[in-house]
């Protein structure tokens, strides 16, 4: 089951969310907020920065905050943010979430990697 929290204050690209004190996210977790938890919403995806106190977090938005509110359900991931790697990205571009911003269609890969990974050896280069 996904850990649930809620906004409680919005300024910028940076996000408060507050979690039950058993279910607070990991440092640099990606946390999901749906902007129209009704219907058809964006999702703003979250990277958990710092641990405030009080099973609360700082996160800042991986893009723009429009919409987002005090009270808006969060959900953590579970793990960071991760993008797709291999072959299949070549010639495409992507979101720093790993979204296609290219317009060539649709896309999938096999294998997604963590955007915090260690860079590889020089010898793997």
């Amino acid at each position: 089951m996904a850990k649930l929290g809620h906004i409680i204050q919005v300024v910028g690209p940076v996000v408060d969310v507050s979690f039950s004190a058993d279910s607070v996210p990991g440092i640099l977790h990606a946390l999901e907020v749906n902007t129209n938890p009704g219907g058809e919403g964006r999702k703003v995806v979250l990277e958990v920065l710092q641990h405030i106190g009080d099973s609360r977090v700082r996160c800042v938005a991986m893009e723009a905050t429009e919409g987002l509110s005090r009270g808006m359900e969060v959900s953590d991931t579970g793990s960071p943010i991760k993008v797709p790697v291999g072959n299949e990205v070549l010639g495409r571009m992507f979101s720093v979430t790993g979204k296609v911003i290219d317009d060539k269609g649709a896309f999938s890969a096999a294998q997604y990697e963590s955007i915090h990974r260690s860079a590889p050896d020089f010898a793997e280069q």
